[in-house]
């Protein structure tokens, strides 16, 4: 099942993602979904209004999560080009509910960096509540996946050693554009998927969700210990090889480019970089 929010007549809309039809769910948005028990049934058997996917303006899938969880160095090709060795443990940062926008908005480059990079990443949707899950509980908390580009402000983030800073700028994350349930991917909770991302065309990371170190479902188990997970949370699983930051030269974002940043059976993201406008 495909899940999505979408911006209607001034408002959003949850729907389902039949084919080329949307099914209006009769609910604000999937997060307002995931919140109430059964959510999966009952957005399974919904006969609402249909509308054309061709058509749609797609909101962020999840537009207020109460946590967006991400995780830093977490595919074996990405840590190489860096030159680090393999972590014991996730590395964690945070964004805020601002900074998300849908798939196919335009990424703002703030006037205030001179380093936009990306990052093409495969989000956990959470489906449940829990804390402190672990196995067949935290594998039943994955409520499905989508595509998070995760835009990031290079020099800023290098400023000082905590990342948040360079990680959450205002509409500068697309995520979307459905949520895909774990039945419809080969692998389920932990799916082994193509990865890749393309500036105007030109391919900048490609490989698969095969390579991470730490899966979906040991995310959950870890985030989990920490802090609890609420329906409609997204935890970012973190980026392979091929960002413009770890190129020689280096690459950046000027404004002007396209970035497509796609996954396997999840979806497509596609965000026309514009300059902020101050004035």
């Amino acid at each position: 099942m495909k899940l999505a929010t979408i911006r209607t007549d001034g408002t959003t809309r949850a729907v389902r993602l039949d084919g080329e039809v949307l099914v209006d769910l009769g609910l604000p948005d999937v997060g307002t979904l995931l919140k109430q028990d059964g959510w999966a049934e009952s957005a399974a058997s919904a006969t609402g209004t249909e509308l054309a996917a061709a058509d749609a303006d797609f909101a962020p899938v999840v537009p207020a999560p109460s946590k967006v969880v991400c995780v830093g160095l977490n595919y074996r090709s990405h840590i190489e080009e860096l030159g680090r060795e393999l972590p014991e443990h996730p590395t964690l940062f945070a964004k805020f509910a601002d900074c998300l926008i849908g798939a196919y908005d335009a990424v703002v480059r703030p006037e205030e960096t001179e380093q936009l990079d990306w990052e093409v990443e495969l989000a956990v949707v959470v489906g449940t509540q829990v804390r402190r899950a672990r196995g067949a509980e935290a594998e039943a908390a994955i409520a499905g996946f989508c595509v998070l580009n995760d835009i990031t402000c290079r020099d800023w983030q290098f400023r000082t050693r905590e990342w948040l800073q360079g990680k959450t700028w205002d509409s500068s994350t697309p995520v979307g554009p459905c949520l895909v349930t774990p039945d419809e991917l080969p692998g389920g909770v932990r799916p082994a998927l193509d990865v890749r991302l393309s500036v105007d065309g030109e391919v900048m990371q490609s490989a698969s969700t095969g390579d991470l170190l730490f899966d979906p479902v040991d995310l959950v188990e870890y985030v989990s210990t920490i802090v609890r997970l609420n329906p409609g949370d997204i935890i970012a699983t973190g980026t392979p090889g091929g960002v413009g930051h770890a190129r020689r030269p280096e690459r950046y974002l000027s404004g002007g480019e396209t970035v497509v940043a796609e996954i396997q059976g999840v979806g497509r993201l596609e965000n026309r970089v514009v300059k902020e406008n101050t004035s």
